[in-house]
Order: structure tokens, then C-alpha cells, then sequence
């Protein structure tokens, strides 16, 4: 039975039982701040299970896309650990309870194929329950006749379910399958959960859970609003039940990447291993290794992951790649992701058509980040191999920490590869290092940030103002002036003082305030706030917490007082050109996704007086000819000028109304929508221009890269883009006039000069080279001998280039035979001196190693492999002293 088909009838029999069938979430967990992703089938219905909604229906169904990685070590290698996983499941809210869970699964299982059911043999399936549910027990037994010796207590970490994370909990009894004495020892799954294999796990979901780690060590907060059921079925796992196959890898929708990737490798899967998992060959753990993540990765990129250097991102980054290595060990060295994606699609089609119709999308995201990881491979792991070498040279077995973080850090080398290259090579990894440096880093870049928005205060005295006075009120969206009060002055060291006087830097904290707090891409409003004789010139504002809002600034003159009457007012015009900028951002975002698709969402923006950066998801350059397309639409919604809109409204009805959300952000159950017209429609809690003609004219200046999978757009708004446009046509009016051609021939003209610059350049360079390589020959023959070793140390000619120094030191090398050779050139350039040492076979194989050299002359600077090397950032006098310092590193003794 294919695994479309066990989703089908899962669905059906559970329909047919009154239950509504529920599509499946993204697999990002949106709205779960605690969870990257979704993973397990009820996390979608926690806020019914929890009551803090009313769910629309009594029962449901499902068959949820769910994601586990702390396991991701295991993957391969036993044969219920997979990444991505599909969970079928059924759930009750205060409708049935455990009678009505146990019988439906039953039903369900044991029902022959013939009449919808599943077929599994009814003499085959053991139960197991919490230690003290009598209740199930005497169901399962009375109920369902299962004889007592198939029904198995067990404790809290096996037959008590959460998600890990505080939340709804309870009692679970689980279905096993005895798969027979091919599969391990008899007795029941206590035994052995290879031979016993669990299917459906049934959660009597009654209780509430605090924080705490593990599956036992956590408390029992008391009991849920109402008694409810939610099972999960793992799909994955019953159809390698129904379809006859030892573990989740061989089944129909991964089984046909796992033969492809061994296929490329020339490997044949399950020659050399026994029916376990655990009895398996290392080339097939790693050929289910691929075939399990291939196919993760076709479905978090399918919604709408892309690969980064953190969160969700990372997680993929870290999938894809780890799949690109495990080809790699089995001896593919070529793209192995436009060979194994396609197979992936065709075996999730059935299941879930979008990734058909996205691969495009889906194979641009994936297939570029093959390229930079391949490129990646190739500098970092010249790099590893260079320290582990040294570490092996010196009689260590540890990896020093600075040089994983190093990897990590320079060369965006994952930590999890050096950790497996450095343990094929029998060395392990100062794990503690490499995080303490980390930890650093991060400590730094969160303290830098935190001193930007807070000025260094103590988050306390911000709470303690909260706690007094109640959250500021924001009253920007309406006027740009307004009376208030002052709650609070704090120095710029974060004390909070009663007064402060002229010249001293301050955060005024108001009861309310027109001024806009940076967020959202939104810059801060600047302005003035009078208190009495004394005035505030505001240079920041920023909401450093939930419901308070700082103004920083100077006091130009007077006193500003804690508890005095104020007057804020900002600067109107700076405002409206932020507001004219934030609303391009919008139309442009609608209109990228007009004309590159859906997938181009936003991932990041500045908006500032009459400029704008926007950074959005795809996968690739976008066309000049699409960006002139999306300026032009834009500006013909300017001159439409259509009505900008602002409304608040639930966030259930804002998506019905099919407004943009940002991704990865969190929403409370009202929003604010900002509308253009019927063109734009989106979320946001920024400032906007009236109407869409109060913007003038938007002109896109540039669309680069920023990151993998991630573009930005940066644009010109009203009078900024109208002096733009007036001293561009003033160049290009200087340019038509010394080159003596028409205007709209100005370009032409440039490129065919620009032409003639590089042919000449070129010439040059050819002639640079000669003059260089012009010596090679005298100087091998003029080679000294040191210790048996023929070695030429000579400066490069004055003007000489960083690829004119290696080559002349390659050229001399080849020229020296019958030998070893080692061939020393330093350069100077730009008050600095290089140094590179090349060396031929016969001298590598007496043990000696141009890294070595170069890091010796440079005091530990530079890199290379055995066979070629070089470093610099020297002072350029110190070019003799390089060559000396290589000649004696090669002395005997």
C-alpha cells in the first residue's frame, strides 16, 4: 500500500466518524514562539487543547508535515529516526476520551484492506498504557478483547506524552506491531522496539505541564480545561509496516533518492547489512543519510524556508549539507542535488502536488547553496587539513577550539563538519573552546545591540516606569504634536534622576508621545520636547521594551524635569518622508511578488527620509529588464493615487483579507493592515503617506546580493529621486559632450572605450608576465643545495602581481628535476611584502611543507597545503629577512 494511499484512508476513516478534516501547517511554527518548527501533529490545536480558543469543530484529523533534529545524529542508523516525518492523527475536544480513541484505532488498523482499512493482523499488535491507567487497560482488554499479556505499564518516559516545552501533557497507550524473530527477541517492546515496532500512539490529553528537561523531570501544573484526545499515527512508519520494508528509508516516498545516490556512487544498498538498522554498513547509513534529508530539504524549502546562517535557516543549511557531504564520503565529487532533488519531487508529489508546481523556486534555493557549500568544502577544508596536520605533527589528539571557530567563523566551516572530519582522522575537537568563543561572540554582538536601543540602562528602571505608570501611549498615526508628561529622565549612564540640566545627554520616558519608536525597518522620528524653560533636542527614540518608549537626546538649554508638563512635537517633514518611503517598501514588495512569485517575500527593510532598502527571498539575480517592469507598475500605482488605509482588525480576519504577513514574526490576536488602494495590502504597525501620489516618483537604484537566497533593492522617493534623475541627466549631458555623440549613444561610446582599456590592460599584463618569467630558467640553475635539497630564494621584479609571484615560484620549481626543490619569491607592493614557497613532490615526500615554511618566516601567518603556500602583511623592507628565514628553517640540525 503506497504511502498517499495510508494518508487517503486515514483521512477517510476518521471523516466518516464525524471528524473535520484539518489541512496540515507550514512546517515553520509561526506562531509558536517556542518551536522552529512544527513537531508533532497537535501543535496547531495547543491553544484548544489549552482553551485559550474555541475550536471550530468537536473533532478533527489531519496529516501534519513535522520536523525533529535533536536526533539528527541518529538518522540512518536505527530504523525509526528520520528529520521530516508526516503525523497522522486524530483529536477530540471534550468530545470522546479514551474509549472512543482506542476503539477508532483499532478499528482502523485491524479492518482488512478490502473495506478501507489498514489490514495489520490483529494476533501481531501489543498495547502499552501509563503504570496506573487501569481505565485503558480494562478497555483494552474488555473493549477491544487484547489478551493481558499484549497490554504492558510502563513509566512517565515512555507512556506519558508533551512536546517537551511547557504546554498541554497527559497519559498515552501506545500500539506495537511484532514485526517477528527476524527483528529481535520476543517479549513484547520492554525487549526489544526493533522486533516491536510502535505505530500509533494514543494521548489522553487531560493535564498541563511546567518548564523542565527530559521526559520525567518536569511538574504537573494540574488538569486542562476539558479531557481531549490527540493521536499520532506516524505515516512513515506504517506504511514500512505495510509495505513489507525494514525501516522508514526503504518505503515508496524515500526509498527511489536512496537508490539514485547509490546508483551515483556506485554502491548497492543493503549488500553488506542484516534486516536492522543497527546491523547496517556505514555506506548505507550514509545512503540513508541522504535519501532522508534530500527529501527534508525539498519540503522546508517548499514552505518557505530558505537556507541562512541562523534559525530555521541554519537547520536547513545544516540537512543540505550534511547530504552533500555523506555523497561526497561515498565518492561523488560532482552536484549531487540536481541528481537526487527531482527524485525527490516525483516521490512527494502525490502527497503534496506543491512541490511540483514550486520546484523552480524550490531547486534554485537548494542548488545554489550546494554551489557555495562545495565552495566552501574546498577553502575550509584545505584549511582543516593544514591544522590537522599541525595537531597530528605536534603528538595532540585535540582540535584546538580557535581554530574550529576560526573555520566557523572565517571560512563558514560548520562546526558538525569539523567534528566529523576531524574524528575520521582520529582526532576529537575542543568542543568547550570553540563554544566559549562563540558564546563571546554572540555576548558581544547581543550587548551591542542591546546598548544601541537601551544606552546601556538597566532593564529594570525601565520596568520599574512600566510597572508605575502603565505602557506609553503612541499617538503618531494621527497628530505630530501633542501635551504630555514627563514620567521619567534617566542619565546616559541608566540612572534615573529627578532633573537634568543643559548640555547633559538624556532618555525622557513621556506618558504619551507622538514620536515614532524605531522598528520595522521604520527609522526613528526626531524633534523637540519643551518641558517648561527647557528643551530637548531628540536625536533617537527607541520602544527598548513592550510598552516603553525612550526619547534620547541633549538638553539644549533649561531644566527637564521628572513629573513636568512637556510639549513633544517631531519634525513633520522628515516624518512624511519616512511615511512616503515605508509605503513605497509596500508597493514594491507587492509588485517584486507580482512578478517573481509568491516565494518573493520580505526579508528585512530601511525605511528612511526619501530612501528605502528592501531585502526579499529568491533564489536568484532579478532580471534588469523585471526591475524596470516593477518600477514602472510602481509608479503607475502613483499616479493612480489611490487611498492608503489603515485599520486595525483580528488577525483571522486580516488573512482572510489576504494580507501580507512577514515571516518568522509574531502576531497578537489584533492587527494593524495597511492598505493601498486594492493593489497593497500588509500587516504593519509604521507610518504611511495619505495617498499613493503624495510620493512623487520612485526610482530603483540597485538590486544586489546579501546573502544566500536573499536580494536587496535600494530606491529613491519623491524629491530624492527627482534630484537624482536631474544629475544623472547632467552627467550623461557632460558625457554626450566630450565624447561628441548624442545622449542616447552615451552608453555605446563608454562601453567600446572601456573595451579598449581592457584589451590594453591585457597586453600589459602579457608582457609583465614575460618580463617576470623571463629569469625562471637562470635561477634553477643557479639553485644552492641545502641538506640535499635544491633551493632558490629570489625578490619578484618591481610591479610584479600577486598571480605573477606564484607563478614565477611554480615556473622555477618545474624547471629544477631529479631532485627535491624548494623555490622562496617575495614581492613588494604597496609598502608590504609576500612571501610564497612552492615545493615539487620529491621534497614533500622528505617531509617538508611550504605551509610550514611560510608560517615559520610570517610568525604564523599565511596558508596553503604541502606543495604551494603563501602569506604577507609584512612591512616591505622585511622582504630579505623572509628568504633568509626559509633557508634556515632548511638547514640541517
Amino acid at each position: 500500500m503506497r504511502t498517499a494511499e495510508i494518508k487517503r484512508r486515514f483521512l477517510a476513516h476518521f471523516a466518516a466518524n464525524g471528524h473535520t478534516v484539518v489541512p496540515s501547517a507550514p512546517l515553520p511554527a509561526i506562531s509558536d514562539p517556542n518551536l522552529l518548527f512544527i513537531n508533532a501533529g497537535m501543535v496547531q490545536f495547543v491553544p484548544f487543547f489549552l482553551g485559550q480558543r474555541t475550536p471550530p469543530f468537536s473533532k478533527a484529523t489531519s496529516v501534519q508535515k513535522c520536523l525533529r533534529t535533536p536526533d539528527i545524529d541518529e538518522v540512518g542508523k536505527t530504523s525509526r529516526h528520520g528529520t521530516f516525518f508526516q503525523m497522522n492523527g486524530n483529536f477530540s475536544f471534550g468530545d470522546y476520551f479514551k474509549e472512543g480513541a482506542i476503539t477508532l484505532a483499532w478499528d482502523l488498523s485491524t479492518k482488512p484492506a478490502a473495506d478501507g482499512g489498514f489490514g495489520l493482523d490483529p494476533e501481531r499488535i501489543w498495547a502499552t498504557v501509563y503504570l496506573d491507567d487501569d481505565e485503558a487497560i480494562d478497555i483494552w482488554h474488555r473493549v477491544v478483547g487484547l489478551p493481558m499479556d499484549r497490554i504492558v505499564r510502563r513509566g512517565k518516559a515512555d507512556n506519558f506524552w508533551s512536546m517537551g516545552i511547557p504546554g498541554p501533557c497527559g497519559p498515552c497507550s501506545e500500539l506495537y506491531l511484532d514485526r517477528g524473530p527476524d527483528y529481535g527477541r520476543a517479549g513484547g517492546p520492554e525487549v526489544d522496539e526493533d522486533r516491536y515496532m510502535e505505530f500509533w500512539n494514543l494521548v489522553f490529553m487531560q493535564n498541563e505541564r511546567g518548564p523542565g528537561k527530559g521526559k520525567e523531570d518536569y511538574p504537573i501544573l494540574g488538569d486542562l480545561p476539558a479531557k481531549n484526545i490527540d493521536t499520532g499515527m506516524g505515516l512513515e512508519r506504517v506504511a514500512a509496516l505495510l509495505q513489507g520494508v525494514d525501516n522508514l528509508y526503504e518505503i515508496d516516498e524515500v526509498r527511489p533518492i536512496l537508490e539514485r545516490a547509490a546508483a551515483l556512487t556506485g554502491k548497492q544498498y543493503g549488500a553488506r547489512s542484516g534486516h536492522l538498522a543497527s546491523a547496517s554498513h556505514p555506506d548505507d547509513v550514509r545512503l540513508r543519510v541522504i535519501a532522508d534529508h534530500v527529501r527534508t530539504s525539498l519540503m522546508l524549502i517548499c514552505d518557505g524556508v530558505t537556507p541562512s546562517n541562523e534559525g530555521r535557516g541554519y537547520v536547513l543549511r545544516r540537512i543540505v549539507r550534511r547530504a552533500i557531504r555523506a555523497m561526497r564520503l561515498l565518492g561523488w565529487s560532482g552536484p549531487a542535488l540536481p541528481e537526487l532533488l527531482p527524485v525527490a519531487r516525483d516521490c512527494m508529489a502525490p502527497s503534496y502536488p506543491e512541490v511540483a508546481d514550486e520546484f523552480g523556486r524550490i531547486s534554485s534555493y537548494a542548488y545554489g547553496e550546494e554551489e557555495a557549500f562545495l565552495a566552501t568544502l574546498r577553502a575550509g577544508t584545505t584549511i582543516l587539513d593544514l591544522a590537522i596536520t599541525e595537531t597530528k605533527g605536534a603528538k595532540h589528539t585535540v582540535l584546538p577550539g580557535d581554530k574550529a571557530f576560526q573555520l566557523h567563523d572565517t571560512y563558514g566551516f560548520p562546526i558538525d563538519l569539523t567534528l566529523e572530519i576531524a574524528a575520521e582522522q582520529g582526532l576529537t575537537v575542543d568542543e568547550e573552546g570553540f563554544r566559549r568563543l562563540m558564546a563571546e561572540q554572540r555576548r558581544l554582538a547581543k550587548a551591542d545591540a542591546q546598548a544601541r536601543k537601551t544606552g546601556h540602562a538597566d532593564l529594570s528602571v525601565y520596568r520599574g516606569v512600566l510597572d508605575s505608570g502603565g505602557p506609553v501611549t503612541f499617538t503618531g498615526y494621527t497628530e505630530t504634536a501633542r501635551e504630555a508628561r514627563v514620567r521619567a529622565v534617566l542619565t546616559d549612564a541608566g540612572q534615573r534622576v529627578t532633573a537634568a540640566g543643559e548640555g547633559e545627554t538624556v532618555e525622557v520616558i513621556l506618558d504619551a508621545t507622538p514620536f515614532y519608536a524605531e522598528k520595522g525597518g521604520q527609522q526613528a522620528d526626531l524633534g523637540r520636547i519643551t518641558v517648561g524653560s527647557g528643551e530637548l533636542d531628540v536625536q533617537d527614540v527607541q520602544e527598548v521594551m513592550p510598552g516603553v518608549i525612550v526619547h534620547r537626546g541633549t538638553i539644549l538649554h533649561g531644566e527637564v524635569r521628572a513629573g513636568a508638563e512637556a510639549y513633544a512635537q517631531i519634525e513633520v517633514e522628515r516624518r512624511k518622508a519616512i511615511s512616503r518611503a515605508h509605503t513605497a517598501t509596500h508597493l514594491i514588495h507587492q509588485t517584486m511578488r507580482l512578478f517573481l512569485g509568491e516565494s518573493a517575500t520580505q526579508a528585512g527593510s530601511l525605511n528612511a527620509p526619501g530612501r528605502l532598502r528592501f531585502d526579499f527571498n529568491t533564489p536568484s539575480a532579478v532580471p534588469p529588464s523585471v526591475l524596470h517592469d516593477v518600477e514602472q507598475q510602481v509608479n503607475e500605482v502613483l499616479i493612480s493615487d489611490l487611498e492608503v488605509r489603515a485599520f486595525i482588525t483580528s488577525l483571522e480576519k486580516a488573512r482572510e483579507l489576504g494580507a501580507m504577513a512577514l515571516f518568522g514574526e509574531k502576531y497578537g490576536d489584533e492587527v494593524r493592515v495597511v492598505e493601498v488602494g486594492d493593489y497593497a495590502r500588509e500587516l504593519c504597525g509604521g507610518t504611511h503617506a495619505a495617498r499613493s501620489g503624495q510620493l512623487g516618483l520612485v526610482k530603483i537604484l540597485s538590486e544586489s546580493s546579501i546573502g544566500s537566497g536573499v536580494r536587496r533593492v535600494e530606491a529613491l522617493v519623491g524629491l530624492d529621486a527627482f534630484s537624482h534623475l536631474a544629475r544623472e541627466y547632467l552627467l550623461v549631458s557632460r558625457l554626450s559632450e566630450l565624447f561628441r555623440v548624442p545622449r542616447e549613444q552615451v552608453g555605446d561610446r563608454v562601453e567600446a572605450t572601456v573595451a579598449q582599456l581592457r584589451d590594453a590592460e591585457r597586453e600589459l599584463e602579457k608582457l609583465r608576465a614575460q618580463m617576470v618569467l623571463a629569469g625562471a630558467g637562470a635561477l634553477a640553475e643557479a639553485a644552492r643545495d641545502i641538506g640535499g635539497v635544491a633551493v632558490v630564494t629570489t625578490e619578484a621584479p618591481a610591479g610584479a602581481s600577486a598571480n605573477d609571484v606564484r607563478t614565477l615560484a611554480q615556473e622555477i620549481r618545474g624547471k629544477i628535476a631529479g631532485k627535491p626543490a624548494v623555490v622562496a619569491v617575495t614581492a613588494r607592493a604597496q609598502g608590504k611584502a609576500s612571501l610564497v614557497v612552492a615545493l615539487n613532490p620529491a621534497a614533500v615526500d622528505r617531509g617538508l611543507s611550504a605551509a610550514v615554511l611560510v608560517k615559520g618566516a610570517l610568525a604564523g601567518r599565511g596558508g596553503g597545503n604541502a606543495e604551494l603556500a603563501q602569506g604577507g602583511g609584512v612591512a616591505a623592507d622585511a622582504a630579505p629577512g623572509l628568504l633568509a628565514a626559509v633557508e634556515r628553517a632548511l638547514l640541517p640540525g
